[in-house]
């Protein structure tokens, strides 16, 4: 009984293992090779695998260049594990040619460990480059200083190279530095591993597939040209993963405790009995520990906590951040439970995080997020601090408030000189020479150092205080206080703001912090009506609390949007338009970077077409809208003292006033156009939002004012169509709403296209003049494209339409058509909401589940979410 007993446990046991190793999804590399250096014969099994020597051998002895003044030489080192403990060393140029079975990205992973192997190899002369065919792997590179700043005695740096033709191979090539006496070059241990397709690259074919640039204003592709560089990999709240728990690729993840900077959030794990559940089309991207573990802060937590985490990396590249997700807490059953936003150096990058919905309300599935992170332009420091910071979404009534988060990956992008080779870190000082005469001088001058810093810390000292008694002597009494604070300056204040003496204070009202707190109540939550990447928007009011405003304030101390806070201010000062949001005024008191807006009652243009739960606009009220805009646009081309290019046009930045007046607005990303005969365009780094951006401008990095005409095009048939640009979560020709648009035009159904809460109000001749401006301003050929100009007068044209059948009594009080003219006839009848929502791909809003989340509504929150410039007067995030 017993034996029959423990023989059916076994079998159990046996059995789920069974299953669950089927349900691992492993990888076999088509090419793995270890190299040893610096040994012979096969090394002891490390991280799975044997190791191969490269003295003697007939496949991976290093190559060696002709006229090299020295051999290379193997060396012993101390270090007792695999590859450590040999090395090959040289003065002279060395390569490592690897014969490849197939082409395609590969793994490359260079191991060193700095030692003085010799008398004429000391530690500190370890001074070279490294290079695979075009690209820079390593410049410069000092080993025995990179070891010491990161406090390590070993270094592994692993990289990601695409190799187009396998018959050539893969040749690493190690230079000594020519410049730097006695350098030579070294490498313990060398690995080449396939990787699977389009692991960290991008997919050509998809056309979504690029990581978001800057909160999603800009799709930024891994090209296969490019080069990477794992910089950081680590599995978010678990231990440890070796190399050979990493089926078939042999990458090392680390916890994730050291990188936390704040760390209120939960290690949680499932455990090993979690089964997890690939799709079908899931490729293998991370181990199962990683998604077995992850932080959250624990159910229902009600405080606004957020945790984050801080990589130090190299200035000046770009980096793809990829996170990892999969949520297995079984109080989570749907999409909406567990909501919250990521920021990427403070950057909003996801506005509306939602592992559920990623999953489509399946738990246990594995998904992953990529973003792009520039580190440009930040100064002449050498290395940064890349932040992740996961925060509850502060508007989404999901059941729990709380995150997630399973595991992260960063690597560092080759430049465009396809360079990957960071600064090296700044050597230790060296300790100064001493002697009994230089000791002397140095008292002396201790001596006279005292004298001199006690003289003048009296002065200075003494007119602190004179400064602070005249202050006090001249102050007036300050009366008229309220439950607001104290009455705010009137426009004539000329105090001059600290924080930057440059900014146009002479133009516009200047506001204190003080007066700012007054306005906000100290910037209680209660007043937040927006929430962006760079901070919150508050609705506030001003002038003893007569005028309601919007006030956007920069996260305190944050350097992120000092540029775009500085266009700002320098261009909506200069500029009045009835068509453009006006700004009032800005505080730049101390770390305070704020803008103060007239408040924008409405909302924007998106809030009145689709994905929100306010009543569509009629048809005329679009053109109306889509007319108002225009002639700000128009405006800020021809009509200011020089013509501005704004470069961020959508429906977003097109705000609406209590008098339904649109107006255009985030100015932050404008540009000075062309100036002088000779010159059409200007060259600058392509910015502006996914699904609006001048497909002309992206390719060739010349700015017009015509990509601010194509941007608008976009926005007209958002306003015709009722959708976002992009949608992922629909059949292919309807992805893109321009492509589904022009295709539909040109096979002549273009009314297949109209809102359905339009097509009994729009009439054939209205929509033909409308479509056809619309389709002009989305010409390739941006010298094909209307002016802003033309554009006003086609919907003026368009406009004239409409209310000319209005005049002739063919629509109703309600804009409804009567009668049955054919040419002025309704293109359609639907009263079908159901049809409208399943047309666009996404459905309306249930407020019986608590949620407003949809599939589609949040996907294309990901693709077309802005920067700090876009949130006034917009109730949620975008």
């Amino acid at each position: 009984m017993t034996n029959s007993r423990t023989k059916a446990m076994l079998f159990l046991l046996l059995f789920r293992i069974l299953l669950f190793t089927v349900c691992v999804i492993s990888y076999t590399p088509d090419d793995n090779f270890a190299v040893n250096c610096g040994s012979s014969g096969n090394s002891p099994f490390l991280v799975g695998r044997s190791w191969t020597g490269d003295i003697d051998s007939e496949q991976f002895s290093p190559i060696k260049f002709p006229n090299s003044n020295d051999s290379s030489v193997s060396a012993e080192a101390p270090f007792k594990t695999t590859p450590y403990n040999t090395a090959r060393v040289s003065r002279s140029k060395i390569s490592y040619l690897f014969p490849l079975k197939t082409h395609g990205q590969k793994f490359i992973r260079l191991y060193f460990y700095p030692f003085s192997y010799d008398l004429n190899f000391l530690r500190s002369d370890s001074f070279f480059s490294v290079r695979v065919g075009s690209h820079t792997l390593l410049k410069d590179f000092n080993a025995s200083v990179t070891a010491d700043e990161a406090g390590k005695e070993t270094i592994l740096q692993e990289y990601c190279v695409n190799i187009h033709d396998p018959g050539e191979g893969l040749m690493i090539t190690f230079t000594p530095n020519g410049s730097h006496p006695n350098a030579y070059a070294f490498v313990n241990g060398i690995e080449v591993v396939s990787m699977p397709a389009f692991l960290y690259y991008t997919d050509q074919e998809n056309q979504l597939a690029g990581m978001m640039l800057d909160g999603g204003i800009q799709q930024y592709p891994v090209q296969n040209s490019r080069a990477l560089e794992t910089m950081y990999r680590a599995n978010v709240g678990g231990s440890q993963i070796p190399p050979d728990k990493d089926t078939g690729m042999y990458r090392y993840w680390d916890q994730d405790n050291d990188y936390l900077a704040r760390e209120r959030a939960h290690s949680i794990s499932a455990g090993f009995n979690l089964h997890l559940v690939y799709r079908d089309d899931q490729n293998y991207f991370a181990p199962d520990e990683v998604y077995r573990t992850a932080r959250n802060y624990g159910m229902n937590e009600t405080s606004k906590f957020n945790v984050t985490w801080e990589f130090e990396v190299d200035s000046e590249f770009f980096y793809m951040v990829r996170l990892h997700f999969c949520e297995f807490d079984e109080q989570i059953e749907k999409a909406g439970d567990r909501v919250f936003q990521i920021f990427i150096n403070d950057v909003l990058v996801e506005p509306v995080a939602d592992v559920m919905l990623w999953t489509q309300s399946q738990r246990n599935v594995p998904v992953h997020r990529d973003y792009a992170a520039s580190m440009q332009g930040k100064g002449s420091l050498k290395k940064l601090n890349l932040s992740i910071k996961l925060q509850p979404h502060p508007t989404a009534r999901s059941s729990y408030r709380d995150v997630l988060l399973n595991g992260i990956e960063i690597l560092k992008i080759s430049d465009y000189n396809d360079n990957l080779g960071g600064p090296n870190p700044d050597p230790p000082p060296s300790p100064p020479l001493t002697s009994s005469k230089s000791s002397k001088n140095g008292n002396k001058a201790k001596v006279i150092s005292i004298i001199v810093g006690a003289t003048s810390g009296f002065i200075v000292l003494s007119l602190i205080v004179l400064l602070i008694f005249r202050r006090f002597i001249r102050a007036p009494v300050k009366e008229g206080s309220s439950w607001w604070g104290q009455k705010s300056v009137d426009s004539s204040n000329k105090n001059k703001p600290r924080g930057s003496s440059s900014l146009p204070s002479d133009l516009c009202r200047y506001f204190s912090i003080d007066e700012i707190r007054a306005a906000t109540s100290n910037f209680d939550d209660i007043f937040i009506v927006g929430v962006g990447g760079f901070g919150n928007v508050y609705k506030g009011y001003i002038d003893d609390g007569t005028v309601p405003v919007a006030i956007k304030r920069l996260k305190p101390g944050s350097q992120q949007g000092l540029r775009e806070f500085q266009t700002e201010i320098e261009m909506l000062s200069q500029l009045r338009h009835n068509h453009l949001v006006p700004l009032i005024g800005f505080c730049n008191d101390g770390n305070e970077m704020i803008l103060v807006y007239e408040f924008m009652a409405r909302g924007t243009l998106r809030d009145h077409i689709y994905d929100s739960d306010n009543p569509p606009l009629s048809w005329k009220q679009r053109l109306a809208m889509c007319l108002g805009a225009a002639r700000g646009l128009h405006y800020l081309h021809t009509g200011a003292n020089r013509n501005i290019i704004h470069r961020d046009v959508k429906s977003t930045n097109i705000l609406i006033d209590e008098k339904w007046v649109a107006k255009v607005s985030d100015f932050g990303l404008s540009k000075i156009g062309p100036t002088g005969l000779s010159k059409s365009h200007i060259s600058t780094v392509v910015k502006g939002s996914m699904g609006y951006l001048d497909p002309e401008y992206y390719k060739r990095q010349r700015l017009t004012e015509k990509s601010d005409v194509y941007s608008f095009g976009v926005v007209l048939l958002e306003v015709l169509c009722g959708r976002p640009p992009l949608i992922r979560n629909v059949e292919k020709q309807k992805l893109s709403l321009v492509e589904w648009v022009r295709k539909c035009h040109h096979e002549g159904v273009i009314h297949q296209t109209v809102d359905p809460f339009l097509v009994e109000s729009i009439t054939p001749v209205c929509l033909k003049a409308f479509s056809d401006m619309a389709l002009k301003c989305l010409a390739e050929d941006g010298n094909e494209r209307p002016s802003m100009n033309d554009v006003v007068w086609g919907l003026e044209f368009a406009l004239q339409l409409q209310e000319g059948t209005e005049e002739v009594g063919l629509l109703d009080h309600e804009g409804n058509i009567e009668g049955k003219s054919e040419e002025r006839a309704p293109i359609r009848k639907t009263t079908n909401v159901e049809e409208r929502e399943s047309k666009v791909g996404f459905t309306s809003s249930d407020e019986s589940k608590g949620s407003r989340l949809t599939s589609s509504s949040s996907e294309d929150q990901s693709l077309v979410s802005g920067l700090i410039f876009s949130e006034l007067g917009h109730p949620s995030v975008r």
